[in-house]
């Protein structure tokens, strides 16, 4: 069992309180702990100033879903006798997150921006701030834990968020703890109950991170616009239908294609941007959904692999992957394994031995057997 590094119990630690009973419980486990806690609260997202209006859910609400955070993060620290300070990101989150978001659309990728926050904003941003208010720790309510400066799964394997922390440095796992990691969910919302707090069966947030829910593609109208192209089944190079832009398609999608009259399912199996044509083929099995290599950039390993056998995820909740390494260069690492389905342009290859998450890059291009996948064309 590997726990946190837990340090003099009167140091002061300051944890994200994102008004939620994940950070909740994390903070509870900390003042039971005898640290010095505080807690901060961070406001990354105003609807205002980012013309967030179409597909926008809460715009007749009083109070909008931020504001609801924030008093729910109020309730609880003051039910546990912390304070709480607020801070906002909405810049930063803009240029360091949402912009790398859109720009990733723009080629046609499927992006991860809650890897990019965890990065830029929760690690960086975050730990400055604390840095101010005198945290020698901070603390977060993910699911993982931290020892020595390495990273290793949560042991509630359906929440284990390793995947979303794999592009941190070491350096900013330095004074990090995970309060929750050792806990299951069950366990967690166990222990909000038994502290009569009222967000012990509040729904887990979902949607884009610190956006929360919107209507997609309505969403995206607001900062990208529709060019609406072919859609072609690559079996036969036949027109069967027309797509809404590239953008919202993401590689071995069925759903929302709104194709009829075919015999067979359709799964889109790659774009070709320069003359707006969305891929097809038919069955969830077809040869154009499955590669055995693909090349990764944005390299970062936490610590240097001296492991030979690893394995990697393509995507959260996968199960894990044999994997070999061949490195091209200090930031290019190709990927070989086995036939695996829908490897995606845009998302994380995240990298693994045993319960350690080594670390991850980002996936660039997908081959079958050294040829090059019509992903992205």
């Amino acid at each position: 069992m590997i726990y946190n590094n837990i340090g003099d119990i009167m140091n002061k630690v300051v944890i994200g309180m994102s008004g939620g009973v994940d950070s909740s419980v994390a903070a509870i486990l900390l003042k039971d702990q005898g640290y010095e806690v505080i807690g901060l609260f961070m406001r990354n997202w105003d609807s205002n100033v980012n013309n967030d209006f179409l597909g926008n859910p809460n715009l007749g609400n009083n109070i909008c879903p931020q504001e609801e955070d924030y008093n729910d993060a109020l309730d609880v620290c003051n039910k546990i006798g912390i304070p709480l300070y607020r801070v906002n990101f909405i810049k930063e989150y803009w240029d360091n997150v949402f912009t790398y978001f859109l720009d990733e659309l723009k080629k046609g990728r499927t992006p991860n921006p809650d890897i990019m926050c965890n990065k830029y904003i929760k690690f960086e941003s975050f730990k400055k701030e604390a840095k101010k208010l005198g945290a020698d720790y901070i603390a977060t309510g993910h699911y993982a834990r931290v020892n020595n400066g390495h990273l290793y799964r949560g042991i509630d394997d359906n929440k284990d968020q390793t995947y979303f922390l794999s592009q941190l440095s070491k350096e900013q796992l330095e004074n990090v703890l995970f309060p929750i990691g050792e806990l299951t969910k069950n366990k967690v919302r166990e222990i909000a109950q038994e502290h009569n707090l009222l967000v012990a069966n509040k729904k887990d947030s979902t949607g884009i991170c610190f956006i929360g829910e919107r209507h997609f593609k309505e969403f995206l109208k607001n900062y990208l616009p529709h060019q609406k192209g072919s859609i072609v089944n690559i079996s036969n190079m036949e027109k069967v239908g027309e797509h809404i832009g590239l953008m919202y398609y993401t590689i071995g999608q069925r759903k929302g294609l709104n194709i009829g009259g075919t015999k067979e399912r359709l799964y889109v199996v790659g774009k070709n941007l320069k003359n707006n044509i969305l891929y097809v083929a038919p069955g969830d099995e077809n040869k154009y959904l499955f590669s055995n290599s693909c090349l990764v950039d944005q390299i970062n390993f936490i610590n240097p692999i001296k492991k030979q056998k690893i394995t990697a995820k393509f995507r959260y909740r996968q199960k894990d992957n044999q994997v070999e390494l061949d490195y091209l260069s200090n930031n290019e690492i190709l990927v070989k394994y086995d036939n695996i389905k829908a490897v995606t342009p845009g998302q994380a290859c995240v990298f693994y031995s045993g319960e350690e998450c080594l670390g991850s890059g980002i996936i660039k291009e997908v081959y079958k057997d050294k040829e090059k996948l019509w992903y992205l064309m």
